[in-house]
C-alpha cells in the first residue's frame, strides 16, 4: 500500500512538473448556490486526470471526497457547497487552474410549479414540426447525416426556432403545456437509412443538439412561451444514452453499464473495421448482448424470475442505446443532478422520463424523493407502458399495491390508450366490446393514489396514430371528448387537430410525419385557417372550442366523476362540482341510439335543458333524447 501511495505521488508529481493535466469538460457545466442538497458530484473529462490532486480555496466550499474511477480520463469530486455564495470558483488540479462559475437560482425550488390535470399537454417531435432556422440544418463537424424529408427515418430540420416561432398556435388552438421529444445532442451518424432524430440517443446531456438549435434559444424558448401562459416539460432519457457518447469510447468503470463485456467486444470491432477501412453498420451483437424483452411486468411481478427481471431492466433497449446502470450511485447521481441543472438552467415545467420500468427501481426512487424534496410543486410523469391498471397504479408515488414507494408523482393511461383503439372499431354491446372497455379500465381508479395525476393519451410518437390510415372524425370527437373530460391529464399529439395519420406498419416515421406548413418549400399550411382545408378547419374549431372551453374549468379539473354502465349502447359519465354538471355522453355504435333520461336522474336532477358545448346547440333533458350513429356531445348546466 506504501509503495502504490509512493507511485501516485510520483505521478502527480510527474504531470504537474509536466504540465501534462489535461481537462477537456466539467459535468455539471456550472452549478447553483442555495440548493437544499449541498453535495455537487463534479464529473472531470481529461486525459490522466485520474491522477491529479484537486484543491480549492473557495469560501463556504469544502471537498468531500475525490473518486478515481477504472479509466484514468476521469475524476469524479464531490463538494459540499452548503455555505457558498455565488462566484467563480478556481479549482486546482495539481496546478492546472480552472474557474467554474456558482450561480444564483431564479427562484427556491418551492416556488416552482409543474404541470398539473388543469393542462392539456400537446406532444411534438422538433425535427418533425417546424424549421425556423435553416442555417442549422447542416452543422459543420457533426457525425455523418443528412437531411431528407423524403425518407421518414433520417432527418428533417426541425428545430426549437420552429416551434418558437409558431407559440401563437398554441395558445389559439387552446392547450397549456408543450412536451417536445428530447431535445439533447443525438450527435451518431446516419445507418442504413435512420438516424437520431427522434432524441433518444443522448450523447451529451447538457448541450442541445446544435440542429434543434442552442441552450440560449432554449431558455429563449421557454421564457416566451411562459410569457404566453404555455409550460414546456422537457423529455429525459435515465435509462440508457447514445452510442456515441464519450462514455461508450471510454468507459468511466466497468459498472457504469449494464453488461459492459459485449460494449468492448463491439467498440474493438468497430476499431478493426474502421482500421482496415470496411464497412460499418454499427455494433455487431453476441453472445454477450443481452436484449431486454421489453416485458415490463417482471419489475412488479411476485414470482419474477431472476432471468426474466435481468431481461428487463439490464437487457438493452437497442444495440445503439447502451444501457446505463442506475445501481451504480455516481450514475444516479450524475443522471439526478442533470435533471435539476436543466430546471434551473431554461426553467422547464415538467420532466417527461422515458422507458420508466427499464432503469432499476430502487434509482428512479432515490432520484424522484430527491427531486420532490427540492421542487416540492414540480410534477414529472413516467413512461409506464403496461396496459393493466394495476401495473400503472403500482408506480404512482404513495401507491399501496407497490412494496416500493416510487415517488413519482404521476404516470402514463395505457390502459386508457389501449381500450379506446379498440373500442373505436367496435359496437358497443351489454358487456364487454366497444365504450364498455372504456368504463371496465376506468372501475379500477381506486387502485391509483391520485387518478388525476394520471396522464392519458389517444396516441402518441411511439403508436399508430388514432386514425390510423382514415379520417374518422366521428370516432376522434368521441375519443377526444373523453380524453378531455375525465378525471385525467390530458396529452395530445400534434397535428390531431388538423386530421394527420398514418400507422407504424413500415417505419415509426410514418406517424412523425411533417407538421404542413412547418418548412419552407410546403405548399400546405395548416398552422393558418386560410391554409387549411374545409375539413382541417372543421377538426381544428371543433377541438380547439373544447380546449378553451376546458381551461380554468374547476369542474373538470376538480369534479367527482361518476360513470354509468354503456346501456343500449350509450355511455355517459358525469362531472360535478359545485351545483354544476357536465354530462359526456357518447352513442357508441353506428345506429340511432336513445338517452334513457330518467336512468341518469341522480346527476341530471330536474334539469331540463343542457347546452352541448360542441356545438352551442341546446339538448332537451325533459324526455328521451334521440342521438345519431357515434354521436357526441358534452353538455354543461
Amino acid at each position: 500500500m506504501k509503495r502504490l501511495f509512493l507511485f501516485f505521488s510520483f505521478l502527480i508529481t510527474a504531470i504537474t512538473m509536466n504540465g501534462a493535466v489535461k481537462i477537456d469538460r466539467i459535468d455539471p457545466t456550472d452549478w447553483f448556490v442555495g440548493m437544499k442538497n449541498p453535495s455537487l458530484q463534479l464529473m472531470v473529462y481529461g486525459k490522466n486526470i485520474s491522477l491529479a490532486d484537486v484543491t480549492t480555496d473557495y469560501p463556504g466550499v469544502s471537498i468531500d471526497s475525490i473518486v478515481r474511477l477504472e479509466s484514468p480520463n476521469y475524476l469524479l469530486v464531490y463538494l459540499n457547497i452548503g455555505k457558498a455564495q455565488a462566484g467563480t470558483m478556481t479549482l486546482n488540479f495539481s496546478g492546472k487552474k480552472v474557474a467554474y462559475q456558482l450561480k444564483n437560482r431564479d427562484m427556491l425550488g418551492e416556488q416552482r410549479s409543474g404541470f398539473s390535470n388543469a393542462d392539456v399537454l400537446y406532444m411534438l417531435m422538433p425535427d418533425r414540426f417546424a424549421n425556423g432556422r435553416l442555417d442549422n440544418d447542416q452543422i459543420k463537424g457533426m457525425k455523418d447525416y443528412v437531411n431528407d424529408r423524403s425518407q421518414p427515418s433520417l432527418r428533417h430540420g426541425g428545430d426549437l426556432e420552429g416551434i418558437r416561432q409558431h407559440l401563437d398556435y398554441f395558445t389559439d388552438l387552446g392547450v397549456t403545456a408543450l412536451w417536445f421529444t428530447p431535445v439533447l445532442e443525438n450527435n451518431s451518424p446516419d445507418q442504413n437509412g435512420n438516424s437520431t432524430y427522434h432524441g433518444y440517443a443522448t450523447t451529451d446531456y447538457y448541450r442541445v443538439d446544435p440542429r434543434f438549435g442552442t441552450n440560449e434559444e432554449y431558455r429563449k424558448l421557454t421564457d416566451e412561451a411562459h410569457a404566453k401562459g404555455l409550460k414546456i416539460v422537457m423529455d429525459m432519457i435515465f435509462n440508457h444514452c447514445g452510442y456515441d457518447h464519450p462514455w461508450v469510447n471510454d468507459m468511466p468503470s466497468a459498472d457504469w453499464f449494464n453488461k459492459p463485456e459485449w460494449l468492448k467486444e463491439a467498440k474493438a470491432y468497430e476499431a478493426q473495421q474502421r482500421k482496415a477501412k470496411a464497412a460499418w453498420n454499427g455494433p455487431k451483437t453476441n453472445e454477450h448482448y443481452l436484449q431486454t424483452s421489453y416485458k415490463l411486468t417482471p419489475v412488479l411481478d411476485p414470482y419474477a424470475s431472476k432471468v426474466d427481471l435481468s431481461e428487463t431492466v439490464e437487457g438493452w433497449f437497442v444495440p445503439t442505446m447502451p444501457d446505463l446502470n442506475q445501481k451504480n450511485p455516481h450514475v444516479m447521481t450524475y443522471l439526478i443532478q442533470n435533471s435539476f441543472w436543466w430546471i434551473e438552467t431554461v426553467g422547464i415545467d415538467g420532466i417527461r422520463m422515458d422507458t420508466y420500468p427499464y432503469a432499476d427501481a430502487r434509482g428512479m426512487a432515490r432520484w424522484m424523493k430527491e427531486l420532490n424534496r427540492e421542487y416540492p410543486r414540480f410534477n414529472v410523469v413516467g413512461e409506464t407502458w403496461v396496459t393493466e391498471p394495476a401495473y400503472t397504479a403500482a408506480w404512482q408515488r404513495n401507491s399501496k399495491a407497490s412494496r416500493q414507494n416510487s415517488h413519482l408523482k404521476t404516470v402514463m393511461d395505457f390502459s386508457f390508450y389501449d381500450k379506446i383503439n379498440q373500442a373505436k372499431n367496435e359496437e358497443t354491446d351489454a358487456w364487454w366490446n366497444g365504450l364498455n372497455r372504456i368504463y371496465n379500465s376506468f372501475v379500477y381508479d381506486y387502485l391509483y393514489n391520485n387518478p388525476r395525476n394520471v396522464m392519458a393519451f389517444i396516441e402518441n410518437h411511439d403508436t399508430d396514430r388514432f386514425l390510423g390510415n382514415g379520417r374518422d372524425t366521428l370516432a376522434l370527437k368521441q375519443a377526444l371528448a373523453l380524453l378531455l373530460t375525465i378525471n385525467r391529464t390530458p396529452q395530445l399529439y400534434y397535428g390531431t387537430e388538423v386530421l394527420m395519420n398514418g400507422t407504424k406498419e413500415v417505419t415509426d416515421g410514418n406517424v412523425r410525419k411533417d407538421f404542413p406548413g412547418g418548412f419552407p418549400d410546403d405548399t400546405h399550411n395548416a398552422f393558418s385557417a386560410e391554409g387549411r382545408s374545409h375539413t382541417e378547419n372543421a377538426m381544428y374549431r371543433w377541438l380547439s372550442r373544447l380546449l378553451h372551453w376546458r381551461q380554468g374549468n374547476k369542474v373538470i379539473t376538480r369534479g367527482k366523476q361518476t360513470q354509468f354502465i354503456p346501456y343500449e349502447g350509450v355511455y355517459v359519465i358525469a362531472r360535478q362540482y359545485k351545483g354544476k354538471t357536465v354530462l359526456t355522453i357518447l352513442n357508441g355504435t353506428t345506429k340511432a341510439a336513445t338517452l334513457h333520461v330518467k336512468r341518469y336522474a341522480e346527476v341530471i336532477g330536474q334539469t331540463t335543458k343542457a347546452k352541448d358545448i360542441l356545438t352551442g346547440r341546446y339538448v332537451d333533458l325533459s324526455k328521451d333524447a334521440e342521438m345519431k350513429p357515434r354521436q357526441t356531445w358534452v353538455l354543461e348546466f
